[in-house]
Order: structure tokens, then sequence, then C-alpha cells
């Protein structure tokens, strides 16, 4: 917004050097956009992260009848934005989970929010609107919410948000219906997308009162109150559904409303000091301490007291200051810690919390600059602005190698914030998934030392160490992630697992019943149950936990090989031929597939076709005992007792339990 909106009335005014060349519309769209794509290069060949897996459309949801469950299903989704999973369902058709597709899409979506954003400001007749959209699209605090697949929500929400208050500004020229219908329309998208666009009725009520000096309720405020209402029951909802669905409430979020007003003092100063210093800058921040004893604390709700009343005093001048400033800290209301948040339990500040806010201070920019620059020989007015674009370009190039991959992101974090316990625990899984066990378990222990009452944390060390093959050393750690969170379905499932492992079978089953009935919908659990039934002889119980959980997960390989040996324990060999072969078809280098196959084919008369498979298994473990011992066994079935001979051998020398076979 320019800091005087009469035009200048001196030649040396007039005279001026522009900030930025006057190309047209479509020239600068174009260098935004080819901007955009060169400084995210480095994001957009990088993979999923964190909770991109609850964004990027599940199996259950890719269906017709799942894109109605993502509308009227709350719950369904990770958070109740249908608008933004229905983009996913559909980007999921197009291009699957290749990670490219979406990240390539962020950036043209934030790209054209740029593009919007410098239209918004010739609409209204702000100075330097290309200039002031270009730093938005290069400005490295934007980088989490364009290079992080989930935080889609974010670029295609602005988008909206723009496209609506575009709507709007051209309703209040026309007073047509159809062009309030249209704003309208837009708005309830942007809400349905992302709800923190509830602000946007009134960034336009400070937009017309920056026109005009005053508002008039009939042509200004009356219009806006259905968009109030909207907006209040879209952010009342979401409040409920991150408070009671996702966790947003407990002891972290015990905070009275002066511990609240001393965050909200502080979030404002480190936004601002963000966007005009972006150095440091983080994935999870430090969570501050709050303390209302402590006076330093106090400075920071008392300085932005003292920086609205400084922009209330200049308004005589200029209402833009706090025009500006009203649109930034309105549009940030939803976290500055009055309302629950989940990710504040890591931090009460992230860079994509100010993603839509940090328009309302850039668009102060170029009319600041240009006063700040005036005094200085046109060579600097020129030259400042593009060296200000390329140091920005650099930032944000460096900025989104952070978000290759998980590793790299959470490696990164740990550097700048060594007691992120959050980065631990999820770095401990990256690694974990990667087969780097004693790393992982390092990260998991480094985490539970950093906040002893982490129960995800706990869990997760108990569901490696048995993994690990050291199921003692993790029941302690798993029941005491149950004694911080006796509702926690993975936690009982992995005791289940521990207790299995150390032959405690009935606590085992216990704990696999608690899980499924806390979580009927986990295979996991479905396919332990199952397979401790099993293994209690009691086959034809554990079937239908089989069978479950192959439908909730199709591609459940072990389910299908467990359901083909229990089928096959009953006598029902036939019907579990097809489930061996699926197990077959879904895990070809698993060898314990190979091999249980094998032995089924064996003991139902087929050792020819239980040849192939041990040969497999053979190709997969040269030094696998078992599989030369079985081998053995199918030969000798087919009358080669000379090559039978030589695996039984090789299976003996390999491991002499095994023995040398049948004399």
């Amino acid at each position: 917004m320019p800091l005087r909106r009469t035009a200048p009335t001196s030649d040396a005014a007039a005279t001026e050097p522009a900030l930025w060349p006057e190309w047209s519309e479509r020239t600068n769209g174009t260098l935004i956009l080819i901007a955009t794509l060169l400084v995210y290069l480095p994001a957009l060949g990088g993979g999923t992260i964190w909770d991109d897996a609850g964004h990027i459309t599940r199996a259950d949801l890719q269906s017709l009848t799942g894109l109605m469950r993502i509308w009227f299903e709350p719950g369904a989704t990770q958070q109740y934005y249908p608008l933004l999973h229905s983009a996913f369902w559909l980007e999921h058709h197009l291009w699957g989970d290749a990670a490219i597709g979406y990240h390539v899409l962020n950036v043209l979506l934030h790209a054209t929010a740029a593009c919007l954003f410098a239209t918004v400001l010739r609409r209204l007749a702000v100075p330097g609107a290309w200039f002031a959209a270009t730093i938005f699209a290069l400005h490295p605090v934007c980088v989490e919410s364009v290079a992080w697949i989930s935080e889609q929500k974010n670029t295609l929400s602005t988008v909206l948000y723009l496209s609506a208050m575009l709507a709007y500004l051209r309703f209040n020229s026309t007073r047509r219906p159809a062009d309030y219908g249209a704003a309208t329309a837009i708005f309830v998208a942007a809400l349905f997308t992302k709800t923190v666009t509830a602000t946007l009725p009134a960034t336009l009520l400070v937009i017309f009162w920056w026109q005009r000096g005053r508002l008039e309720t009939r042509r200004d405020v009356a219009p806006l109150l259905p968009w109030f209402v909207l907006g209040a029951l879209g952010g009342l909802f979401t409040a409920h559904f991150e408070r009671e669905l996702i966790g947003a409430q407990g002891s972290d979020f015990v905070l009275s409303f002066v511990d609240r007003g001393l965050v909200a003092g502080r979030v404002v100063w480190f936004y601002l000091g963000k966007l005009i210093w972006p150095a440091d800058l983080i994935f999870i921040y430090p969570r501050w301490t709050i303390d209302v004893g402590d006076a330093v604390q106090w400075l920071f709700p008392l300085a932005t007291l003292g920086l609205l009343g400084a922009a209330a005093w200049w308004v005589r001048r200029s209402r833009a200051p706090l025009a500006a400033l009203l649109i930034f800290g309105g549009s940030l209301f939803p976290a500055l810690g009055f309302v629950n948040v989940f990710p504040f339990i890591f931090s009460f500040v992230a860079d994509h919390f100010q993603y839509l806010a940090c328009l309302g201070a850039i668009a102060l920019v170029p009319a600041t600059l240009q006063l700040v620059l005036a005094r200085l020989p046109r060579t600097a007015v020129i030259a400042t602005p593009t060296i200000l674009v390329v140091v920005l370009g650099v930032l944000t190039w460096r900025q989104a190698a952070m978000y290759r991959d998980d590793v790299t992101l959470y490696e990164t974090t740990i550097a700048r914030n060594p007691a992120c316990w959050m980065a631990h625990n999820n770095l401990g899984n990256t690694l974990a998934e990667a087969g780097r066990a004693d790393e992982a378990v390092a990260h998991f222990e480094a985490a539970l030392k950093l906040r002893p009452d982490y129960p995800l944390a706990e869990s997760n060390l108990g569901d490696q160490l048995n993994k690990l093959g050291r199921s003692t050393e993790a029941i302690p750690h798993l029941e005491r992630a149950l004694q911080r969170e006796p509702n926690y379905a993975g936690a009982h499932n992995n005791l289940g697992i521990a207790f299995m492992a150390t032959g405690r079978a009935a606590e085992g089953m216990v704990e696999f019943s608690t899980a499924l009935r806390l979580r009927p919908e986990n295979p996991e659990a479905h396919f332990n149950l199952g397979l401790a039934l099993a293994k209690s002889g009691r086959h034809l119980e554990a079937i239908p936990h089989f069978a479950e959980a192959v439908r909730l997960r199709s591609d459940y390989a072990g389910a299908h090989l467990n359901w083909g040996v229990a089928l096959m324990l009953a006598n029902r060999f036939p019907e579990a031929v097809p489930h061996f072969e699926l197990a077959v078809a879904l895990a070809p280098e698993v060898l314990e597939t190979h091999l249980t196959y094998g032995r089924a084919l064996a003991t139902n008369g087929r050792p020819t076709e239980a040849i192939a498979h041990f040969e497999t298994a053979l190709r997969l473990s040269p030094a696998s005992a078992e599989a030369h011992f079985n081998l053995a066994f199918a030969l000798r079935q087919t009358g080669r007792a000379q090559e039978a001979a030589q695996h039984y051998a090789e299976a003996a020398r390999l491991n002499p339990a095994l023995g040398s076979g049948p004399r």
C-alpha cells in the first residue's frame, strides 16, 4: 500500500525513477513464473516428507466413493479441508504418488498467487505492484509452504483468497448480484481449502477504510456480514477438529489468557523479523518458555501496542502503515496463540503460518523503499531492488534444498535446533524404514532424553527393539508409553509383538485385541492377532483376521501368505493357493514367501512347482541352509536323489543342526 495516495505534484517527484521496470503484465507474469521455478529447482526433485502421506490420497479414498467420504465424512482425511483433498484426489489420478507432480503444481500455484497479488495491488493503485509480487514469489519464508507438499493448503487457498478479493472488488464497483455471487462462491471454496482465509472480509474492510478513511455500514459492512458468519463457522469447526481429532489439547496447551498474550506479542515480532532479515530459517523453531514473571517477555506485546499506536498517530499523514499492520496481524490471528493448533506442541511459530499474512507487510515494501532511496543517486534506486530480489532468490534456492527428503530435513533441523525432540523421533522413523536400525534407536533415545514424557518415541523405540530381536528391552518402553497414553493403539500392538516374542502369547493376544478395540481399522493389529491365533493352533479363528487385514490393505503380502498357511492347516489347500500366489506376486523378492509356498506345495504333492520356488529362494539367498534343505526334500520327491544329496550336504555345511537329510 502506498504511503501517499495522491499523485506527485512536483517535477522532481514526477521524474523519480521507478523501482521496477514497467513491462507488460504478461511479461512480468512470465518472468515471475520462470524465476519461481528456478529458485525452487532443488525442491522439485525431492520426495515426500513428514505428514505428506496424510495428504496424498490414500488407497481407500481413491475411488468416487472415497471422494464422497472426503466431503461428507469428517475424519476421513487428516483435516477437514474437502476442496484441498479433492484437489489431491484429482492429482493422484493424474500422476499417482509421483512426488514431482505435486511439487511442480505447488510451485505453479505459488507463482500464480504472486501474479494475483500484483493484480490486486494494481487494482488498488498501489505503486510497485510487480516488485512486491516478485518479493513474495522469491522470499525464503515462503519455502516451507511451497516445498512441502502438505502445504498445498497454503498455496491453493491463497490463490482462491486473492481471486475472491478481486471478484469482490469488482462487485464493489458494479454492485451487481452476479459479481457478489461469484465472489462468495470463491470465498467458500477458499474456506474449504484452509480456514485462515476466513480473515478475508476483515481485510476488505481495512482496504475500504484505507481508500476512503471511513466505512459505510450499508455499502461496506452489510454485504460482508454473511462472509463473517461463514468464516466464523469455518473457524469454529476447524478449531474443534484440531482439538478433538488432531489432538491440540493437553498439558502442552494449558496457557492462561495472559500467557497467550505474551505469545502473541512475540509471534508478531518474530514474523516481522523473519520477513525483514530471513536468516536461520528452520522447519521447527525452538518452543519458547512462557514466564509472566520475566519482564523481558512483556516487552514484545508492549512493543506491538507501541507500533500500532505509532501507525495510528501517522494516520494523519498516511493510513497505509496502519492498514498494512492490521492486515498482517489480522491474517496472523489464527496462529497468534489464542486458538490451539497442533504444531504448538513443537513450537509457537512456523514459516508456513505467515504465508498469507506476509502479503500485507510486503505490499508496503515498494513505497517504503522508494522513500528510503529518495535521496540516493538514480543508479542506487535502480540497483537496490534488483540486488534485493537476487539475494532473496539465492536464499530461497538454499532453503528449498532442505526439503529434498526426510533425512536432509530432520538432520538440518537438528543441526539448527538441537533440542528438537520431534525431529529426532521423525528421523528415527525414517532411518528405521531405511534399515538403519542402530541409528534409529539412537535418535529415539535422544528424543526421550529431551522429552521423557513422549509416548510416541517410547512406542517407536519399542517397535524398533522388537525388530532387532530385543523384545525384552522393548517391553518397559512400551509399558511406559501406555502408562502415559492408555488408549494408544499402536503401543498396544507393539507390546503384543514383544509379548509374543518373549513367550507370553496369552498377554500378546490381549494386547492385539485391545489395539483393535481402540482402532478397528488397523491392518497390522489384525495380522498380528491372526498370527498369534494361528501359532496357538486356532487356525479357523485366525482366518477372518487375515481376511480383514487384506481388506484394509490389499497389498499386504504377509497377510495373504499367512491366510494361505491357515487355510492349508485347516485342510483347505485349494482355497489357500490363490493367497500364496498373491503373496508371491506382491513380494517376489522376499525369501520367506517362496520358502513357505514351496513347503506348502511339496507337502501337498506338488514337488515340481515347489522346486521352482526353492530355486528362487536360493537365488535370493545362496547361503540359506533352509532353502537348500527344502529343495533337497522336493528333489528327492521327484526321484532326483543325487541332486538332493548335494543340497542336503550343503544345508548341513551351512547349518549342522539340519543334519544331512534322510539316509
